[in-house]
């Protein structure tokens, strides 16, 4: 049976909804704690929930005296340049398609060891809320990249649900994952690291190639007001792909 949103989560999603439809523009005022409670037919302190956590998440802008703005910086500027590789391979005159192999979110009985490393959740935490088992805490893609009818890269992405929140819901054959992302929210830092390792069945099958066959990974984490917002792996054909540069 699926669990009624909260009613503080359900006012956060509608004022995202109207940031990321453009209804409510940076710099723009929102409505008052008042008209959200009477809209939502809910208490103030509730309303007041949504919005505090709305500003913790950098996505508001609460101002003394003069009430509460969607915060200029969060969908207007990225500190780092995340390559894409739908425009990498479009400027290189070469067909591109996505194809989405799953997408669903992670609830905490879900998480291994590395994703609760790299995401800094402690397990302690997430079972000791009443609803940690059923609320989605990352949301996960794999989606093949597609270079003249051949399979390029296989992406498996994770991100933080919290932060956001509607990602799960776009169409990635559409819309490129590092773009929404970029788009949304302001990515301060990353780190990455590039190993050549044998391909597991999953990724040689997403890549047409046999199992055990070299790749190229590159794995990422990207960070956002101190925290992990997205961990990546990039997994290449070693016969198809190359990384290079300029020093």
């Amino acid at each position: 049976m699926t669990k009624t949103i909260p009613a503080y989560q359900r006012i956060k999603n509608a004022i995202l909804d109207n940031i990321h439809s453009g209804k409510w523009q940076a710099g723009n005022a929102i409505s008052t704690e008042m008209a959200l409670a009477e809209e939502f037919g809910v208490s103030r302190m509730t309303v007041n929930r949504a919005l505090k956590e709305l500003s913790e998440e950098r996505v508001l802008e609460r101002r003394q005296g003069s009430g509460t703005f969607v915060a200029q910086q969060q969908f207007n500027h990225t500190f780092v340049e995340v390559r894409n590789i739908a425009e990498d391979l479009k400027s290189a005159n070469r067909d591109y398609e996505a194809k989405v192999v799953s997408k669903r979110a992670v609830t905490a009985p879900m998480l291994d060891d590395e994703l609760r490393r790299k995401f800094g959740i402690d397990e302690m935490a997430t079972v000791t809320h009443t609803d940690a088992s059923d609320a989605p805490i990352l949301y996960e893609v794999k989606i093949i990249h597609v270079a003249d009818g051949q399979p390029i890269q296989f992406e498996e992405r994770w991100v933080d649900a919290k932060k956001v929140p509607e990602f799960i819901k776009q169409d990635f054959t559409v819309v490129n994952t590092s773009d929404y992302l970029v788009a949304k929210i302001p990515l301060e830092s990353g780190s990455y690291t590039i190993r050549a390792l044998a391909a597991p069945v999953e990724v040689a099958d997403a890549l047409q190639i046999a199992a055990q066959s070299p790749t190229l990974v590159l794995r990422r984490q990207t960070y956002s007001a101190g925290q992990v917002v997205t961990f990546v792996k990039m997994w290449h054909a070693g016969d198809r792909y190359q990384f290079s540069g300029e020093l």
